[in-house]
């Protein structure tokens, strides 16, 4: 029996329009959705706010079974949420299995959450048991975009569903089902009592009263660091803790020593994979100049032949880009980057929404598809001399998420990457990684630090509670 039964998957009656569920591929409608308007956040997170404390109650044993019959339905259902994060996101088939994978690790290590120590025993001056203890911070408000759907909901969504939370879950209208309601189906089948998940797809008027509710002590928002500005003032005003995992304009360094072509595969699949719609995307090539012809013609090379095209119909490297808006960005970025001065060494053309793999070379500071976060299939390539230059310029720029460093001297690599600011640090591999277990997130305008993933999540979820207790009460001076 499907997991999505179209009856049945928005269980929430909402009060928006429908909206269609667009196969960017082909423009087919695969479905329609109610959205949620700004008016349906209230009784969502009033559902949630009762249903919580009963919850918070429940023996960690049980929380924690409910996270790992969630991590079996992913993998049990995996041809079928498949078919819909290929369909519905565009992305091809190996990407929607680490998607899947990804989903079903989150809830593994979540449910592992449920059992952690929930704080310590603290010395004290007077006669008393002192003590901390985490408690859950009540109802989390979870904002995820289109990109990586499954994971970027379902890596705050299991961990705070773990640690006694509700969860109020908005995901972007364009990826609704394989990032929200395919969730609420998972959970609903492995037991989670009801109301503790609220699937809210919508819009920014749904986003921004998920922000203002006061029964929403917590937001995860991931997506755009312009976006992340207006959530985190929103939030903030509120004194509401806000956890930003935003943009990022990723350098990847290959020095004097790299082994050229090991070098350009990791470029082609950072700066490449899922079309370039991923925050940790290779957006910058910083290739030492002795090597550097050598490395735009065999990149160019590499963009060529791979395969763009419908990936649920066909074996491609890339599929369609998420929208005509999105296309739009990324084909001025480059009209306007050769118009500075950029040479196109491979790329620059579409078919619909099929954006060919694009190669930039000698880009500068001058260069928009370099300077700004493209979140498309564009790799601008630049030369530096020394270790000096190429530490200046992969730490240049408002964004810190993601570094790669390639090289044959791996302690040179580490101490390049400890002059750099960044969240994250790959040395011999592409600047695309993840990993339920490992602390995720970005410095600057990347966001506000390593908020997601293993014990990153008890700080994220969880308020630290001090608790004493006396035998008698003291005596004070009046």
């Amino acid at each position: 029996m499907p997991l999505l039964d179209p009856k049945t998957w928005q269980p929430r009656k909402l009060s928006g329009d429908e909206s269609p569920v667009i196969e960017p591929a082909t423009g087919e409608t695969l479905a329609t959705v109610v959205l949620a308007t700004a008016e349906d956040v209230a009784p969502a997170a009033e559902a949630a706010h009762l249903a919580q404390g009963a919850w918070a109650r429940t023996p960690h044993f049980l929380r924690a079974a409910v996270l790992r019959k969630a991590g079996d339905l992913f993998t049990a259902h995996a041809e079928e949420l498949s078919e819909w994060l290929v369909r519905e996101s565009g992305s091809i088939p190996g990407k929607a299995a680490f998607e899947l994978h990804v989903a079903a690790q989150e809830c593994y290590e979540a449910a592992a959450l449920a059992s952690r120590p929930t704080g310590q025993v603290l010395p004290s001056e007077e006669p008393r048991l002192s003590y901390t203890r985490r408690v859950p911070v009540g109802v989390v408000g979870v904002i995820a975009p289109f990109n990586a759907p499954l994971i970027l909901s379902i890596r705050s969504v299991a961990p705070a569903l773990a640690t006694g939370n509700a969860v109020l879950l908005k995901p972007d209208p364009r990826t609704a089902v394989c990032g929200g309601i395919s969730l609420g189906a998972v959970f609903a089948e492995a037991g989670l009592p009801e109301g503790l998940l609220q699937i809210l797809p919508g819009g920014a008027e749904a986003g921004q009263a998920l922000i203002a509710d006061p029964r929403v002590p917590v937001i995860s928002f991931t997506g755009s660091t312009a976006a992340g500005r207006a959530v985190g003032a929103a939030a903030g005003r509120l004194l509401k803790r806000v956890h930003l995992e935003l943009g990022g304009n990723s350098a990847l360094v290959v020095l004097e020593d790299a082994d050229i072509e090991a070098a350009v595969a990791q470029a082609s699949w950072g700066s490449f994979f899922h079309q370039g719609q991923i925050c940790m995307t290779t957006g910058r090539h910083l290739v030492h100049a002795s090597l550097y012809e050598e490395y735009v013609e065999r990149l160019a090379a590499r963009a060529e032949s791979l395969a763009v095209g419908d990936p649920y119909r066909e074996q491609v490297h890339l599929g369609p880009v998420i929208d005509r808006a999105q296309l739009g960005k990324i084909h001025e970025l480059v009209r306007a980057s050769t118009a500075r001065g950029a040479e196109l060494a491979a790329g620059g053309t579409h078919q619909d929404l099929f954006y060919r793999p694009t190669v930039l070379a000698g880009a500068d500071d001058h260069t928009p598809a370099y300077t700004e976060e493209v979140f498309g299939p564009v790799a601008p390539v630049r030369s530096f001399a020394t270790l000096d230059e190429a530490a200046s310029l992969a730490a240049a720029g408002p964004y810190g998420l993601s570094l790669s460093v390639i090289t044959r001297d791996t302690a040179l690599g580490l101490e390049l990457a400890e002059r750099i600011p960044t969240g994250i640090a790959h040395i011999n591999d592409q600047t695309v990684n993840d990993e339920a277990v490992a602390p995720f997130g970005g410095v600057a305008a990347s966001g506000t630090g390593a908020r997601f993933g293993g014990e990153a999540n008890l700080d994220a979820f969880t308020e630290l509670r001090w608790t004493t207790v006396r035998r008698e009460p003291p005596g004070h001076p009046f």
